[in-house]
């Protein structure tokens, strides 16, 4: 069974990555945006995700800085599904591999 706090602390970044998804829509959604407003509103999810992410690389495992080295070059060249594929699949294998 999962621990209440977990199911809990999943739930809300669910609903807070949802929110930041919509919330910019919901706001403004009589106005005319320019192209730079609307890239920021389409990437607010992801920096959610970041703010989630970001401390793991923090504790100085190397295989965790390797994959996150990996995921910047991949973030570089490829959208934004493969390269969250890049990073689960290299932050696994390094992790094994590495420690």
């Amino acid at each position: 069974m999962i621990d209440p706090m977990n199911f809990l602390t999943i739930l809300l970044m669910a609903s807070v990555t949802y929110l930041t998804r919509i919330g910019g829509y919901v706001l403004l959604r009589n106005r005319t945006l320019s192209p730079r407003a609307k890239t920021v509103l389409e990437n607010a999810p992801g920096c959610v995700l970041i703010t989630v992410i970001a401390p793991n690389f923090v504790t100085g495992h190397p295989a965790d800085i390797v994959a996150l080295g990996l995921t910047v070059a991949a973030a570089t060249r490829l959208s934004i599904l493969p390269t969250v594929l890049v990073a689960i699949v290299s932050a696994g294998v390094l992790r094994s591999l590495l420690g």
